[in-house]
């Protein structure tokens, strides 16, 4: 009887080990996009540390973002909001913000410098229909594509930035896993999940928490960030 019940649990195990390990399902994305909502692994490397943390991300068209970045324990280190074609680094623990450009606070995010749009084609992979879900402009004539027989984009280049996708989701055009590369830095970023078209959650990008927080220079949040690390 021992027997019986030690083999069901290594079964047990052994189940729970493949359902862990086989990778999340991603249905393809639609033909038109609205938002993106997602969660994701990230590691940067740069000449004196490597930093790891997750992330949560909604994006709704046409430019409107909030990310949640957070240590492997789970805990919120800071958000960015970027809406309004205003940006803001909030750190919650502390009730204090930095408001900043666009590019300047994914640059403190990923380590150079990057607009919305081309955050979500990077963390999608759709880089066509973002461009053609945003409004006017032309942010991708300075990117140099490689893609594969499917029409899929593998790697692109932008100056000193490159990228190339490791992995796609199977039977998909999303990504999974990428790694990116720049002279100051170099990273992996890997999907966990992704969805499209999700409805747009209310409040969600408003801007009142604001009034609760105090806002300071980015050298007064960046020694804050250095004494939790």
């Amino acid at each position: 009887m021992a027997l019986k019940q030690l083999t069901i649990y290594f079964l047990l195990i052994g189940l729970v080990i493949s359902c862990n390990l086989r990778p999340p399902r991603i249905w393809p994305p639609p033909p038109q996009l609205h938002s993106l909502e997602g969660y994701a692994s990230l590691s940067i490397k740069n000449s004196q540390q490597t930093v790891r943390s997750k992330f949560s991300f909604f994006f709704y068209f046409p430019g409107d973002g909030l990310l949640d970045v957070s240590n492997f324990l789970g805990r919120t280190l800071y958000q960015i909001i970027i809406t309004q074609k205003r940006a803001f680094f909030l750190v919650p623990s502390k009730k204090i913000y930095w408001q900043g450009e666009e590019e300047e606070i994914i640059d403190k995010f990923l380590g150079f410098r990057l607009n919305v749009y081309e955050l979500m084609a990077l963390l999608s992979g759709q880089w066509t229909k973002i461009e053609i879900a945003k409004e006017g402009g032309n942010w991708r004539q300075e990117w140099l594509f490689e893609k594969d027989k499917q029409g899929r984009i593998v790697s692109g280049r932008r100056g000193q930035l490159e990228f190339e996708v490791q992995e796609f989701f199977k039977n998909t055009s999303v990504i999974r896993r990428l790694v990116f590369h720049h002279p100051w830095n170099s990273g992996h970023l890997k999907i966990l999940s992704l969805r499209f078209n999700q409805p747009l959650k209310k409040q969600l990008f408003s801007l009142a928490l604001l009034s609760h927080y105090q806002q300071k220079s980015w050298a007064e949040i960046e020694k804050i960030l250095n004494e939790k690390s």
